[in-house]
């Protein structure tokens, strides 16, 4: 359980540092500032790390529910193989 955590945030991690390379190399930072955007470079990628993680966290909760709910689906084709 605990190596599952660690690869979860491990990889998530890892995907907001890319991010952060990427939009450096992009040259985000200075954009927004020329713009008068108020927005600092790390506030954005804060605010991409949360809805990340947030995203990741609502798609295995999903998962988690179809591996012990099996869909409608299977259960109804399985009453009608016992009728």
């Amino acid at each position: 359980m605990l190596k599952r955590i660690m690869l979860f945030l491990i990889t998530n991690l890892a995907i907001v540092f890319v991010l952060g390379i990427v939009l450096n190399l992009l040259g985000v930072g200075r954009i927004l500032d020329e713009q008068g955007m108020g927005l600092d470079l790390t506030n954005l990628i804060l605010f991409a790390a949360v809805f990340g993680f947030g995203g990741s966290l609502i798609s295995l909760a999903i998962s988690n529910l179809f591996m012990t709910h099996p869909p409608l689906e299977e259960r109804i084709s399985a009453l009608k193989r016992d009728i």
